[in-house]
C-alpha cells in the first residue's frame, strides 16, 4: 500500500506538542521513526485534547 505524505496536523503544531512532552530532541536527531510509540500515542491525546478545548472556545 502506497505512503500518504499529508497529515491532519500542522509540522507547528507536531513540534510544539514533541517539547511539551519531551521528544523534541529525538525527532530533531532520529526523526519522527525515533519516537516510542507510546510516545506516538500521548503526542495524539495531547492533540485531540487541544482540538477539544478549540471545538469548546469557538462554540461559545
Amino acid at each position: 500500500m502506497a505512503r500518504r505524505n499529508h497529515s491532519l496536523m500542522s509540522d507547528g503544531l507536531k513540534m510544539e506538542l514533541a517539547k511539551e512532552l519531551g521528544v523534541y530532541e529525538t525527532v530533531q536527531n532520529e526523526g519522527w521513526g525515533g519516537v516510542s510509540s507510546r510516545n506516538c500515542g500521548n503526542l495524539v491525546a495531547k492533540a485531540i485534547e487541544y482540538a477539544e478545548k478549540n471545538l469548546q472556545n469557538s462554540t461559545k
